[in-house]
């Protein structure tokens, strides 16, 4: 079963001044991008953020590649 997007990442002013976390934590997604593009793995992020899901991860990593692709496609409709 797949994670929706609201259960993935939260907005919220009162949490981090409306940093989109993960859903539950006070974890920054970007903090996961900024491990990744470091060379860390996800195991590594996963045992410095315990407050989130492997899960929560896959989904934003999904979710993140289907929008990249979803924008490319609208960047360039086919002819």
């Amino acid at each position: 079963m797949s994670l929706g997007a609201s259960e993935i990442i939260t907005v919220d002013p009162a949490i981090l001044g409306g940093t989109p976390v993960f859903c539950g934590t006070r974890v920054p997604v970007d903090t996961l991008v900024s491990h990744l593009r470091a060379g860390d793995t996800i195991e590594t992020f996963l045992e410095d953020f315990p407050g989130v899901s492997r899960s929560q991860i896959q989904a934003y990593l999904e979710l993140s590649e289907k929008l990249v692709l979803e924008s490319a496609v609208g960047a360039h409709p086919t002819r």
